[in-house]
């Protein structure tokens, strides 16, 4: 069983498929499958899109160094609006971020974060990697790193990597197991290279699962075979 985790989740994760916002049902069910591996007393990390906010490509009269600072701003949103859900719900949790300053967000300092896990808080790294030009994948991955996980989880809505898109090919062949090296190269795009190559760098396997089916958190967490790992 996986001791230290970082889950990277989109902001579909709080809006639902396709949605906008919050969704009542949809962080329902994230809470419920949190919880099941929180009770495991493992030390968490979390990573959030903001796409259920806005997406940077639908900002198409800013430039792109503005688009991601406004994204990097709704990670923080959205970290803060799980944070209230969680506790509302019986799991302390802490939010870190190096690009605000406000009174519910406490600075990204390695020594807090590892008090916090120690204390039982989920950790919610929200900014970004405090630079515009970079995805929320390679913040999870830079995130992972830091707080020493043993998997870096990817939460998405399908079961893993194929070698074509499942829902175009009836014969497409899911892969249990990827390497680094394969996954660049086909530029599976599941995660950004940059994500990829951290992770290969610092020898940091990543779990891709399809996070919408229940209980499949919990077996990821447990070692059980489901989803796609990408290592060497």
């Amino acid at each position: 069983m996986y001791k230290r985790v970082l889950l990277k989740l989109s902001g579909e994760s709080l809006s639902g498929e396709g949605g906008k916002g919050f969704s009542e049902k949809t962080l329902t069910y994230l809470v419920n499958e949190v919880k099941k591996i929180h009770q495991l007393n493992i030390k968490l990390g979390i990573v959030v899109g903001a796409g259920n906010i806005f997406r940077g490509k639908e900002l198409k009269d800013f430039r792109i160094q503005m688009a991601d600072q406004l994204g990097m701003l709704g990670t923080v949103i959205n970290s803060l609006y799980l944070k209230n859900v969680f506790e509302s719900n019986g799991l302390k949790s802490i939010v870190v971020s190096p690009i605000v300053n406000l009174p519910s967000v406490m600075p990204l300092k390695y020594d807090f974060i590892e008090q916090c896990f120690e204390a039982g808080y989920i950790v919610l790294f929200g900014g970004g990697t405090s630079n515009p030009l970079f995805t929320t994948d390679t913040a999870a991955a830079l995130r992972a790193i830091e707080m020493n996980a043993d998997i870096l989880i990817k939460a998405t809505k399908v079961d893993g990597i194929y070698d074509k898109d499942p829902k175009l090919f009836e014969d497409a062949k899911k892969y249990d197991n990827i390497t680094f090296e394969q996954a660049i190269k086909e530029q599976i795009k599941v995660m950004d290279t940059e994500a990829f190559s951290i992770c290969k760098k610092n020898n940091l396997s990543i779990l891709i699962i399809n996070f919408f089916k229940e209980g499949n958190l919990l077996k990821a967490v447990e070692g059980e075979n489901i989803g796609t790992k990408v290592n060497y």
